[in-house]
């Protein structure tokens, strides 16, 4: 009885557009504007980032304008879209994090497509290297504005806008492309769920 009571304030929490999750202690909002006055985007999913299965380094979340499953789908979706990242690690080193980006994208393109965005991925190296140390707590919002591009914030801080649509499609793969970073993380990113709590 208890456990169906629980089942049915989540489920009016979700209809009434108040729930958050909340997972590795991070709150996970369930909706985020992007910028004052920019488009509402819903929380599609959220998970862990792992490094070798067991250290946590990032709680990985996929906002999109409307829910979807199909990662294809997702990426070929024009509208504006968010990954988040919410560091859990006592720090994340912005050389582990442009490292293990760089492995993503090379593992989910074929050269002549990575060659298409090398100069743009140059700037985004180079922007994460002037951070240097994100630490526990710290957050990398990567941001799609179909009018802008690829905008980087980092703990609040706008850092860089990266023109094109094929830029942002090629580091969302990353996370949900044919070979992720972490395959946990893709599935809980596609609405698998993956350590989350209502509250």
């Amino acid at each position: 009885m208890r456990r169906k009571v629980c089942w049915l304030l989540a489920l009016l929490c979700l209809a009434t557009g108040a729930a958050a999750v909340e997972i590795e202690g991070v709150r996970i909002e369930e909706r985020v504007l992007l910028g004052q006055g920019g488009p509402e985007l819903v929380l599609n999913g959220a998970g862990v980032r792992h490094r070798m299965a067991i250290f946590k380094l990032y709680v990985g979340a996929l906002y999109l304008s409307a829910k979807k499953t199909d990662p294809e789908e997702i990426i070929r979706d024009a509208s504006a879209k968010r990954v988040a990242m919410h560091v859990v690690s006592d720090e994340l080193t912005a050389k582990e994090l442009t490292a293990s980006l760089n492995n993503a994208l090379a593992a989910n393109h074929i050269p002549a497509e990575l060659a298409l965005i090398e100069r743009r991925l140059q700037e985004l190296n180079r922007m994460m290297n002037s951070v240097g140390v994100i630490k526990k707590g710290g957050v990398v919002l990567i941001d799609y504005l179909p009018a802008r591009g690829t905008r980087i914030t980092v703990n609040g801080e706008e850092k860089i806008t990266i023109k094109g649509e094929d830029f942002f499609q090629a580091l969302l793969r990353i996370w949900i492309g044919r070979k992720p970073v972490d395959g946990r993380l893709r599935d809980a990113m596609l609405g698998g769920g993956g350590g989350l709590r209502l509250f």
